[in-house]
C-alpha cells in the first residue's frame, strides 16, 4: 500500500500563485515537488522493503550485533517495556516502533516548518537527513542513528513537501485536483519499482548496497528540489496561527463522531502493519519463490502493494459511478465496512496457504499475489473514503488537528502491529493471521451493523472527493 497522507497544522499566507501552466498543463513547481516525491518514496519503500528481513536474517546475529552502537542499551530499554524478547521478536518491534515515529514526525516537522523556520528549509534539511540516515545503514556500527535520522528526516520532508502544492495554484484553480492525482501516481510508482530496485541488488550484492542505492536516490530526491527551488514560491516569512473560535453544536457532534471512528482505523492500521512487518518473514519461510532457475526477492512482493491500487482506484471510482446511476452506490458508512472486509478476506487468504502448500510447507507464488489483489481492493474502498469522512465533517478551524489524528490511527498501529508481531514465532501462521484477520474483519462488520446509526448521527452526506493512491497507506 501507498503511504499515510501527511496532514499538516496551521497554514501560511496566501502565497502568490507561480507562472501559469507551462508544462503539461500543470506549474512547473508541480513537477518539482512531485519529482521529489518520487525519489523519496523510491528511498522509503526500498529500505521498508528490507528492513526487517535485513534484522531478523543477518544484523541480529552473534558476531553483528555486537557492532551495533548503543544496540544492548536499546534492547534493555524495550525488554522493560515487552518483556525479554527473541531475535526475530526484537526486529519487529524496532520496525513497529519505526514506522510508527516515522508516521508521527511529519505532524512535528509540518509545525515547524509552519511557524520556526520556512516549509523549504525544512524540506532541504530533512532530505539531508534522510540521505545521511539511508547511507548510515550501509554500516552495521550506526544502524540505531540511522533509523533516526530517517525518522526525524522524514518529519521535516514529509510534513512540508506536499503542502506546498496548493501553494502553487489560485483559489478555485481546478487543476489543483489534477495535482493531487499526479502525486496518487507518483506514490503509488515509487512503492511499486523501489522494492524491485533494491530487492534485486540486496540479493546479488548484499542488503547494505540495497540501503545505499535508497541513499542515492534520495540524494538525487535532494538535487531535484534544490534545483527546481526557483520554480516554487517564495516563502512568506509570517505564519498564521491556527484558528481558534468557538464550535457549534453540530461541530462539536461531529468532532465526538469522528473520533468514534477512530477505533476502526486503528484496526484496519494494525492489520495492514504486519503486510510491512511480519509478513515479509511469512513470505520469506512459506512461500516458494522459484520461477525456473530464478528466485524472486522477497521486497519484491511489497511492490505490488503499489501497482494494485492503481489498477482498482480507476475501476472502482467507475463502478461508484456506474452504481450512483441506478441509484444504487453506498454511503460512506458501507464503502467502509465493505473495505474492512474484503481486506480480512485477504488477510484470510494467507491464513489458508497450508491448504495449498507443497510438502516443505511453501506455498505457491501466486498466493501472496492474490492475497495483494484481495487486500488493496479493500484498502481502496477503506482507506481514501475514512480519510475524506474525516476532511468533509472535521470543523474548519479544527481540520488538521483531526486530520493529523486520524493520521495517528496508523502510527499507533505501527507499535500495536510490533508487539503483536513478537507473537509470530510462537504461533501457527494459520493462527497468526487469522487473529489479524479478525481485527479488521471484525471493526468492519461493526461498521455495516451500525451504519444505519452511524448515518443518523453524522447525518446528509457532503460531497467526497474521489479516492486516489496519495490517500493509501505506506
Amino acid at each position: 500500500m501507498g503511504d499515510r497522507p501527511t496532514q499538516v497544522q496551521g497554514t501560511h499566507d496566501r502565497q502568490p500563485p507561480a507562472a501559469p501552466a507551462d508544462r503539461f498543463g500543470q506549474p512547473k513547481g508541480l513537477w518539482v515537488l512531485a519529482g521529489t516525491e518520487l525519489w523519496d518514496r523510491i528511498s522509503f519503500h526500498g529500505m521498508q522493503a528490507m528492513l526487517v528481513l535485513y534484522m531478523a536474517g543477518e544484523l541480529l546475529k552473534p558476531g553483528r550485533i555486537e557492532k551495533v552502537a548503543g544496540f544492548t542499551q536499546y534492547r534493555a530499554a524495550v525488554e522493560a517495556v515487552t518483556g525479554p524478547l527473541t531475535d526475530q521478536g526484537i526486529a519487529t518491534q524496532t520496525f513497529g516502533l519505526y514506522m510508527a515515529l516515522l508516521t508521527f514526525f511529519p505532524l512535528i516537522g509540518g509545525w515547524i516548518g509552519d511557524r520556526w523556520t520556512s516549509r523549504r528549509a525544512a524540506v532541504t534539511m530533512g532530505a539531508l537527513l534522510m540521505t545521511g540516515g539511508h547511507f548510515a545503514l550501509a554500516f552495521d556500527e550506526t544502524f540505531l542513528p540511522a533509523l533516526l535520522l530517517l525518522i526525524l528526516g522524514a518529519g521535516l520532508l514529509r510534513g512540508n513537501l506536499k503542502a506546498q502544492v496548493k501553494s502553487l495554484y489560485a483559489e478555485g484553480d481546478r487543476r489543483l485536483a489534477d495535482a493531487f492525482q499526479v502525486y496518487s501516481f507518483v506514490v503509488n510508482f515509487g512503492a511499486f519499482i523501489a522494492p524491485i530496485v533494491t530487492g534485486i541488488v540486496a540479493k546479488y550484492y548484499g542488503w547494505h548496497a540495497g540501503f545505499a542505492v535508497a541513499g542515492f536516490g534520495m540524494l538525487i530526491g535532494l538535487f531535484v528540489y534544490l534545483f527546481g527551488s526557483r520554480h516554487l514560491p517564495a516563502d512568506q516569512a509570517k505564519r498564521v496561527a491556527m484558528q481558534r473560535g468557538t464550535l457549534t453544536a453540530t461541530e462539536k457532534r461531529n468532532v465526538i463522531g469522528l473520533f468514534m471512528m477512530w477505533p476502526v482505523s486503528l484496526c484496519f492500521w494494525t492489520a495492514q502493519a504486519q503486510i510491512w512487518n511480519v509478513y515479509n518473514l511469512w513470505v520469506r519461510d512459506h512461500v516458494n519463490l522459484r520461477l525456473g532457475s530464478f528466485e524472486v526477492p522477497v521486497p519484491w512482493m511489497q511492490s505490488l502493494d503499489g501497482l494494485a491500487p492503481a489498477l482498482f482506484i480507476p475501476l472502482v471510482v467507475w463502478y461508484w459511478r456506474q452504481q450512483a446511476k441506478r441509484g444504487t452506490e453506498p454511503d460512506i458508512f458501507t464503502k467502509m465496512g465493505i473495505g474492512c472486509v474484503i481486506f480480512a478476506l485477504g488477510v484470510l487468504w494467507l491464513a489458508a496457504a497450508p491448504a495449498v502448500s507443497n510438502a516443505d510447507g511453501r506455498a505457491p507464488l501466486l498466493w501472496p499475489v492474490m492475497f495483494h489483489l484481495i487486500s488493496n481492493l479493500g484498502a481502496v474502498y477503506f482507506s481514501p473514503v475514512m480519510l475524506a469522512l474525516y476532511a468533509s465533517r472535521a470543523p474548519a478551524a479544527w481540520r488538521g488537528t483531526m486530520l493529523g489524528i486520524e493520521a495517528l490511527a496508523a502510527s499507533a498501529a505501527s507499535l500495536l502491529s510490533g508487539y503483536m508481531g513478537g507473537w509470530y514465532e510462537f504461533m501457527s501462521p494459520t493462527r497468526f493471521w487469522t487473529i489479524n484477520a479478525a481485527i479488521v474483519g471484525g471493526a468492519g462488520l461493526a461498521v455495516l451493523v451500525l451504519r444505519g446509526p452511524l448515518a443518523r448521527y453524522f447525518g446528509p452526506e457532503q460531497e467526497l472527493p474521489e479516492p486516489d493512491g496519495a490517500t493509501l497507506p505506506a
